[in-house]
């Protein structure tokens, strides 16, 4: 059974950085991708970024390019989001998803994640 589980949402201030992680369990061996996808109220889910288990390739939207970084620690198997010059409008709720798939990423809705974490909040205050 595939798990994803993530940490280290919280309250900042703009211009500060914060580091999520997104846990992932249930996957024999890299043949998945993991994402970075974000909600804010009222708003539809935005992707952030992503990460290829498969062959390391990494796609970011243009809104967190140069400010936000994805990586993975494979002995720990753990994808973070490092989020730095955090903005009021990288207030969301933050999710980690999964799918299996022997190639690059992608962060548009247009095909599905299939696991998805519960979420954490992140909240950036002016």
């Amino acid at each position: 059974e595939v798990q994803l589980v993530e940490s280290g949402g919280g309250l900042v201030q703009a211009g500060g950085s914060l580091r999520l992680s997104c846990a992932a369990s249930g996957f024999s061996k890299d043949d998945y991708i993991i994402g970075w996808f974000r909600q804010a109220p009222g708003k539809e889910r935005e992707g952030v970024s992503c990460l290829s288990k498969y062959d390391g390739s990494t796609m970011s939207a243009d809104s967190v390019k140069g400010r936000f970084t994805i990586s993975s620690d494979n002995a720990k198997n753990t994808v973070y989001l490092q989020m730095n010059s955090l903005q009021f409008d990288d207030t969301a709720v933050y999710y980690c998803a999964a799918r299996r798939f022997n190639g690059g990423c992608w962060i548009t809705a247009t095909v599905p994640y299939h696991y998805w974490g519960q979420g954490t909040q992140v909240t950036v205050s002016l």
